[in-house]
């Protein structure tokens, strides 16, 4: 049987309580033609050093600074396509990935050519809670929503992403103005107008063991990466609504300023706003 060359990426930073229990994970796969890439986007908590340490037939690289996801990402991706993958697959660093999970992935991409990127189910600390199976794009709330719709979903989640090296040769790699979140949203995006194929695989499972607490830095990615998404994706008449919605989506957050609610949260939307800018600049 043929077994097509697939590179596991996993980028980190500062993931000393999560990494090992990923790359452990990683290490019980049962397919048998892949290499796993660690890269490291300059942790100062001692886990890239750990894994190096643990895990020394795997890859490592290390980056100069915090890149941030996509530019991170990218840096082993052309580094594994250079090394003749056929698949990446991008495995977030706090994800536990099931022995049999890449088999089945990558024999359901056999199956269809023009499927591009394919995700396993993703559930959260157990199979009682599901946290990604399908994703949705609502243009009207500027918003990316995980909805359980297997068959007609809209972008592939990077917690768990295996994507053909045709994809990457068709589109390039993904776009480095996203320094955090709304880059995989972008990419799937750009695969689909390429005549490219979204598909969730059911039988192959990931867990993400994802860190809940809301931290100051999220909510101003989340802003800022989606205001970015937004416009950059949609047309002329729909770009019109966005930034309308933005205004009073900006009205509202001054009010939650004046009236101190929630206040070093509002500041901060108010900043991903500011950065972002007009629009039709």
């Amino acid at each position: 049987m043929n077994y097509p060359k697939v590179f596991i990426i996993i980028l980190n930073y500062n993931g000393k309580n999560i990494l090992k229990n990923t790359l452990e994970s990683v290490y019980k796969i049962n397919y048998p033609n892949y290499q796993v890439v660690v890269v490291d986007n300059a942790s100062t908590d001692g886990s890239f050093e750990e894994a190096r340490l643990l895990f020394g037939k795997f890859n490592f690289i290390k980056n100069n600074y915090n890149a941030g996801f996509a530019a991170g990402n990218n840096v082993a991706i052309k580094w594994s396509l250079e090394k003749m993958a056929d698949y990446i697959f991008l495995l977030n660093n706090d994800a536990i990935i099931e022995k049999d999970t890449l088999l089945t992935l990558i024999n359901e991409a056999k199956k269809d050519s023009d499927v591009g990127i394919l995700s396993p189910i993703i559930y959260k600390e157990s199979e009682k809670k599901i946290w990604f199976s399908g994703g949705r794009i609502n243009w009207l709330k500027m918003r990316n929503e995980h909805v359980n719709n297997i068959k007609k979903t809209q972008y592939i989640t990077g917690c768990a992403m295996l994507i053909k090296k045709e994809v990457f040769k068709k589109i390039g790699l993904l776009d480095e103005k996203f320094f955090l979140y709304y880059e995989d949203a972008d990419f799937s995006l750009r695969a689909t107008r390429n005549k490219f194929k979204l598909k969730i695989v059911p039988s192959a499972k990931v867990f993400h063991l994802e860190r809940s607490s809301e931290n100051l830095n999220k909510i101003y990615y989340l802003v800022f990466s989606g205001i970015l998404f937004f416009r950059k994706n949609s047309n002329y008449p729909m770009r019109a609504y966005i930034e309308i919605y933005l205004m009073i989506r900006k009205i509202k957050n001054k009010y939650d300023i004046l009236a101190g609610k929630n206040k070093e949260r509002a500041l901060l939307v108010k900043k991903a706003y500011d950065d972002a800018g007009w629009g039709f600049n």
